[in-house]
């Protein structure tokens, strides 16, 4: 027998089960009282002879395409952003579906994203990703609602869809927990001055923890530009450029590894060795960037491929009946952001 003539009754006679018993573990039926053992040799069986499920009669049955969509905010066009992609299109696979694209921009009008969200549902998808490139608040189309949809690295303005988002303040803790532990008690932090979430956590993550360890968190040096190469070189000359040496910061944490690249070059302009002089942690872990600085930066990691494996997950669940999406809208998953060493923190001077 070809493979096109493999049926699901010669599955079942391989596996020694029931068809329906290979019905259910194939279509992954939720509520199918079936052994983990038997699962896997239905699976083994199916795999050898070649048979897969038919998409069409079974996009038939179920009125599911086995199609997801995913609304691109600028992360097609992001490196680092990207891995959101990755991760959905991985985890989708995984269970047997496949991931449409489409890139907008994050300044596209709303009436813009609502044509590309309904271009989607015109080729039925069972549900929709709605992906940022940062993590910030949007306004959804209407129509995002007609089904299953997941934001990744957004909230909703209502909070009313299913979220997922990094844990920006958990992250700010986590860089400057590094330094501390280094032996830093003098530390500054470079900010950015855009309107997001992050900015906001980062700076109450990197207070509290100060304050935490004894030192005057609403005190500690903290300078605002924007998040890009040369504004960290500017906050970084403004933050370094105290002329008692004795007040100066030992460790700057920075908003992103942008900025933690200006600093560098203000560090080198002031004749700072890193990490003799001066230590840095940045936020992001942009790999061109924070692996190809000399010395390597140590940084924070944003969990893009994790947030979009995540959403996905989620997302199928809900299109396969398994999860209640409403019920998971109240609050937004947050996902944790660890810390990627190399070679920028020391202990300071004596």
């Amino acid at each position: 027998m070809s493979n096109k003539n493999i049926g699901i009754k010669d599955v079942a006679v391989a596996a020694g089960v029931s068809v329906t018993t290979v019905s259910h573990v194939l279509n992954d039926v939720s509520y199918a009282r079936i052994s983990p053992e038997t699962r896997d040799k239905v699976r083994s069986a199916a795999e050898e002879l070649g048979y897969g499920p038919n998409r069409l009669a079974q996009a038939l049955r179920t009125q599911r395409t086995g199609m997801l969509g995913l609304v691109s905010e600028d992360i097609a066009t992001t490196p680092h952003a990207g891995r959101i992609i990755l991760g959905a299109d991985e985890a989708a696979k995984a269970r047997g579906y496949n991931l449409m694209i489409i890139n907008t921009s994050g300044s596209a009008s709303l009436a813009s994203r609502q044509a590309d969200v309904e271009a989607l549902l015109e080729r039925r998808v069972d549900g929709i990703l709605y992906a940022t490139m940062y993590h910030r608040n949007v306004e959804l189309p209407a129509n995002l609602g007609n089904v299953p949809s997941v934001l990744v690295d957004s909230v909703a303005a209502g909070g009313n869809i299913t979220a997922v988002v990094p844990d920006e303040e958990g992250g700010a803790r986590t860089a400057v927990e590094a330094l501390l532990a280094a032996g830093h008690t003098r530390i500054g932090f470079l900010n950015n001055t855009d309107d997001v979430p992050a900015t906001h956590e980062r700076l109450r993550g990197f207070r509290a923890t100060l304050a935490e360890a004894g030192l005057d968190g609403a005190a500690a040096p903290v300078e605002s530009e924007v998040s890009e190469v040369q504004g960290g070189y500017e906050a970084a000359r403004r933050i370094l450029a105290r002329e008692d040496r004795a007040d100066m910061p030992t460790a700057l944490f920075c908003y992103n590894d942008r900025m933690a690249m200006g600093a560098y070059r203000a560090a080198a302009e002031l004749g700072l060795s890193i990490p003799t002089d001066l230590s840095i942690v940045g936020f992001d872990d942009q790999e061109l960037i924070a692996a190809n600085l000399h010395p390597g930066l140590t940084t924070v990691a944003l969990p893009h491929y994790e947030m979009g494996a995540w959403a996905t997950e989620h997302l199928i669940d809900a299109v396969e009946g398994k999860t209640d999406l409403a019920l998971m809208a109240l609050h937004p998953t947050i996902l944790s952001c660890p810390l990627v060493r190399r070679d920028s923190i020391a202990a300071p001077r004596p």
